[in-house]
Parts: C-alpha cells; sequence; structure tokens
C-alpha cells in the first residue's frame, strides 16, 4: 500500500517523504529550493558560446540551445508535447550541442539522477516589473505516474551577473512570500519549479546564461546536494519598498492588459499566465499551455 501523502519512508531513507504519491527530497520541504556551493568555474572553456540556439520565447526575451530533449533533435518543446508523450525524464541527448559542450554534460549528469530536459538559456536584460509579469511555474511531472520521484530542476549561472537574481515566490500575488538569490558566475541552485513561482530579474548590458537540467528526486540527487553542501535557506537579496511597489505596479498593468487581450478573443484570461491553472482544470485536455524556464 502506499504511503498517505506526506509521510516519511522507512528509516533507511529518512532525508525523503511521500507526498501525493510522488518521492521528494526534505532538502526541499520547508522552501522549495536548494543553494549549493559555488562552482569554480574560471577555468571551463565558455562552450555556451559554441552551441546552437533555438528561438523559444518564455519568460522574457530568450533563447534555447538544447543538450538533451525528448528525443535528441534540437527543439525545446515539453517532452509530453511528442509522439509518444513522455514525461520530463529520459531525455536524449541531441548530437549537434552535447558533442561541442562536453563540460557542460558532464556537469549535468554529475547527481546520476535521471535527466530530462537539459539546455543553456540565453536570457536579455529587463526589468524587476517585467520579472514579476513572467513568474511562473513549471509542468514537470505531466505523465509521471504515481510512486517515482518528484522531478526538479537545476540552474547552474554561467555567465557573471551578480546583479541579477532568481525572483522565488510560494504565491505569485504575495510579496512576502518573495527570495532574491544572486547569480554570479558558478551559482547553483536546484529548485521545485512546479512548486514555486520563478524567474530571472537580469540586470546589466549583455546576455545572461545558464545551464538548466530537470533531474528526478532519489538517493542520487539527495546524495549530490549533500555533497554541496545544499542549504534549503538563504538571506534574500536586499530591494526597497519603492523598487518593490513600483515592480508590482508594472506587474498587474501588464498582467491587467494580457486578460484583457485574451478575453476580447474569447480565450480564457488565465491561460498560460503561469499559474497553471487553466491546466490543473482540465489534465485530460492535455492543452498546449505555453510554459517557461527561468
Amino acid at each position: 500500500m502506499m504511503d498517505p501523502p506526506g509521510t516519511r519512508q522507512n528509516c533507511e531513507d529518512a532525508m525523503s517523504y511521500v507526498e501525493n504519491g510522488y518521492t521528494k527530497l526534505e532538502a526541499f520541504r520547508e522552501n522549495g529550493y536548494v543553494v549549493l556551493d559555488s562552482y569554480d568555474q574560471a577555468a571551463d572553456p565558455q562552450e555556451w558560446r559554441d552551441i546552437e540556439y533555438v528561438d523559444w520565447k518564455s519568460s522574457g526575451e530568450t533563447r534555447f540551445a538544447p543538450l538533451a530533449s525528448a528525443y535528441g533533435d534540437l527543439e525545446c518543446d515539453g517532452f509530453w508535447n511528442h509522439t509518444p508523450p513522455k514525461t520530463d525524464k529520459d531525455g536524449v541527448w541531441v548530437p549537434a550541442n552535447a558533442d561541442k559542450a562536453p563540460k557542460l554534460v558532464e556537469r549535468a549528469r554529475e547527481p546520476g539522477a535521471n535527466i530530462g530536459r537539459c539546455r543553456v538559456i540565453e536570457l536579455l536584460p529587463n526589468t524587476y516589473g517585467e520579472t514579476l509579469y513572467n513568474v511562473h511555474r513549471d509542468d514537470n511531472n505531466r505523465l509521471n505516474p504515481e510512486g517515482a520521484g518528484w522531478i526538479v530542476r537545476g540552474f547552474f549561472n554561467l555567465t557573471d551577473n551578480p546583479d541579477s537574481v532568481m525572483v522565488l515566490r510560494d504565491d505569485k500575488d504575495d510579496p512576502s512570500t518573495e527570495t532574491r538569490i544572486p547569480l554570479p558566475a558558478g551559482a547553483q541552485l536546484i529548485v521545485d519549479t512546479q512548486r514555486l513561482y520563478h524567474a530571472v530579474w537580469h540586470q546589466g548590458d549583455e546576455p545572461r546564461y545558464c545551464l538548466i537540467t530537470s533531474w528526478e528526486s532519489g538517493p542520487e540527487l539527495e546524495a549530490y546536494i549533500e555533497k554541496h553542501h545544499g542549504r534549503s535557506s538563504v538571506e534574500s537579496h536586499p530591494l526597497s519598498e519603492e523598487a518593490l511597489a513600483a515592480g508590482e505596479a508594472l506587474a498587474a498593468e501588464k498582467r491587467a492588459a494580457r486578460a484583457a487581450a485574451l478575453a476580447a478573443r474569447g480565450q480564457d484570461p488565465a491561460f498560460g499566465d503561469g499559474t497553471l491553472r487553466v491546466l490543473e482544470s482540465s489534465r485530460g485536455a492535455m492543452e498546449q499551455e505555453q510554459l517557461s524556464e527561468a
């Protein structure tokens, strides 16, 4: 019989628990994210400059370079949107890019956990208000069978962006739930992006590059987090009340304009708004709701 939601497994696996039929890691229970030791990449080649990017719009002005996709093609669509569909696991390396980026592939494979989507994101500079407008949750576990490990995502910052931050929220509309994590070169964090709203506020003049990898929760990922001294809580990067208020105002204005435009076309104003409400209300329909990356 499956353990009831939220119960721990046996004492030999005390750092994981079962919730809604999925194995989750204790490190994520409190806040939904883990910050690892910084990675010293000074001696690594800048492989993200040599791989091929495809247009794939996400939370901001973005392109992506897939290293692993559903079936090894140079594309970025959700694994569930293929024939046959599958969950965000068992990704197939894309030879055109993976062969040019062995160090990035090595870093993605280091945990030893099952890998789904693996790609490098290119994000152009944006504002805090635009970031709040773009915060979203990811549909990582669509088609993931009960009894499997919950899928989370790793974010390894490749460029040096000390003034940029990953914005995380438990509640999209509640600023008090926000944590902002700085993104200098070598910053490494793992986020339960189906639980937390997230997007990156990227300040600067040049694009930001980051390696994003989907991993299945389990003993391999747990050991990797322990090896790299994962912290489940960090101090949020400071931001003035004036900046917070201005960002909220801009995000609200953009959301209202978007909802009105969708309603005028006869579409659900909540479709693709980052909340997954449309998707979760009618799972069987497999809506082509645009889901984003950070």
